[in-house]
């Protein structure tokens, strides 16, 4: 689940995911700090994605999923 940057490496470039549809796939995938998605996954301890939302890590994204546009723009940003 690691795919640093350069420029933050504290930065999961692999979003989590929130907001789970009917058959439990996450609508959303948000960025996280990757120092604390393995504690949240098996903890269950919350994590705060880079817009502010909160919640467990349950989730992975895959390529291509839903990324949310509040912490794509905030990661963009970060990265320059």
């Amino acid at each position: 689940m690691s795919a640093p940057t350069q420029t933050r490496p504290d930065v999961d470039t692999s979003p989590e995911g929130t907001d789970t549809t009917s058959d439990d796939t996450p609508k959303m995938f948000h960025y996280v700090k990757k120092n604390k998605i393995a504690e949240s996954a098996i903890m269950g301890s919350m994590v705060v994605a880079l817009c502010g939302e909160v919640f467990p890590v349950t989730k992975a994204a895959k390529p291509g999923s839903p990324v949310c546009p509040d912490c794509k723009k905030i990661y963009e940003r970060m990265k320059g």
